[in-house]
């Protein structure tokens, strides 16, 4: 398998579970993650989930909107663990490009995950700021783009293109919302691909019949019906 699979996900049971798990190559995490597992002390929490995933690479983000406060809660975070690859949002929320937090950070050798990345035009402007010998991940939101009706696969594409001469940077297929997403990433040439637990889980259907499908959809139908007690 030449993609790997990280985990998108920040509820510490989930992670110490799938830690142990040979599909799963790295996590992910985001602020909005965290603030859905009820983390109260951002440093503490990550630190907590650090203490078990410490070997495979852990992308934690930077939530400053500020880019000289971005630089500083970048060193901070890189600080954590040495698998530890820091979030840095392509551009902030009043869509000022972060190119010079960017070179800065990874000039310094700091393993980054550019992140919220949707077009070709800024992967090109990351791959021109950035410092080649520093590991880079460029996560492009798939499936957000998705959602909102446009097509990533002709994105990601030209994208893995881009940089496929540069072996220190690659893509990741970010914001999966199905198994299938899994087989687009890969026919696309994508390194990585980052999924939600539920996701993950759906990896093992692959290869079952048409024929299994149906039955087991069958069957899952019939066992929530008894154990309602469904009458007609």
């Amino acid at each position: 398998m030449k993609i790997k699979i990280f985990c998108d996900s920040a509820d510490f049971k989930t992670l110490k579970k799938l830690n142990s798990n040979i599909l799963v190559k790295g996590f992910t995490t985001n602020p909005s993650l965290m603030r859905m597992v009820g983390a109260k002390n951002y440093k503490s929490y990550s630190k907590k989930i650090l203490s078990v995933c410490n070997k495979k690479p852990v992308s934690l983000e930077v939530f400053a909107d500020n880019f000289d406060k971005m630089f500083q809660q970048a060193i901070s975070i890189n600080s954590w663990g040495k698998n530890v690859y820091v979030k840095i949002p392509v551009v902030n929320s009043r869509g000022f490009f972060s190119g010079k937090v960017i070179k800065k950070l990874s000039d310094k050798g700091i393993k980054l995950n550019i992140t919220a990345v949707y077009t070709t035009n800024q992967v090109t402007k990351i791959i021109n700021s950035v410092n080649k010998k520093s590991k880079i991940i460029i996560s492009i939101f798939a499936g957000r783009m998705s959602d909102a009706g446009k097509d990533p696969v002709p994105i990601i594409k030209e994208s893995v293109k881009k940089t496929k001469k540069f072996k220190n940077i690659s893509i990741l297929w970010a914001s999966t919302r199905e198994a299938y997403n899994f087989l687009q990433a890969k026919e696309c040439g994508c390194q990585i691909i980052t999924m939600p637990p539920d996701v993950i889980n759906k990896i093992s259907n692959f290869g079952k019949s048409y024929k299994d499908l149906t039955l087991d959809t069958v069957k899952k139908f019939l066992e929530d019906s008894k154990r309602s007690k469904f009458t007609i």
